[in-house]
């Protein structure tokens, strides 16, 4: 499925679905449309809210989880989990404007909504992150 054919529409839904923790990369499609003649800016706006929507997704789906999942699951003891959560509580909303790094950016969202780490402040920064990553992106894309 080509999402380039549907335009903004198709931009908006990559850059969700990179966004959530499904591994899928919107810069490609963001290139294209931009190339194409879409309106830059427009462009980054819609790849910037859909991505933005995905990392909520993702922040609110660890915000749903429980302790014994973690443990169960992926062996990790709770004292560990508490020990990173000193280290979130300091540092986690900040940490949220990483969320655009692939695959280590949604784990990164995962955890802090999984810590109940201040949702507004998150989504704060993790808003910053994402539009800077597609401004960078838009740029780059000029240069080739």
């Amino acid at each position: 499925m080509d999402l380039t054919t549907w335009g903004l529409f198709g931009l908006f839904i990559s850059a969700f679905l990179a966004g959530t923790i499904v591994p899928f990369s919107s810069e490609v499609i963001l290139s294209a449309l931009i190339l194409g003649g879409y309106d830059p800016v427009t462009a980054i706006v819609v790849a910037s809210i859909g991505n933005f929507i995905g990392g909520q997704t993702t922040y609110y789906t660890g915000y749903l989880g429980k302790w014994n999942w973690v443990e169960k699951y992926f062996r990790v003891p709770k004292e560990k989990i508490l020990k990173t959560q000193e280290r979130f509580d300091r540092w986690g909303p900040i940490s949220a404007s990483l969320s655009f790094i692939p695959g280590l950016g949604n784990a990164i969202v995962l955890g802090l909504g999984f810590l109940k780490i201040h949702p507004t402040a998150c989504a704060i920064y993790m808003l910053i992150g994402k539009v800077a990553r597609y401004v960078i992106w838009t740029y780059l894309t000029f240069l080739i």
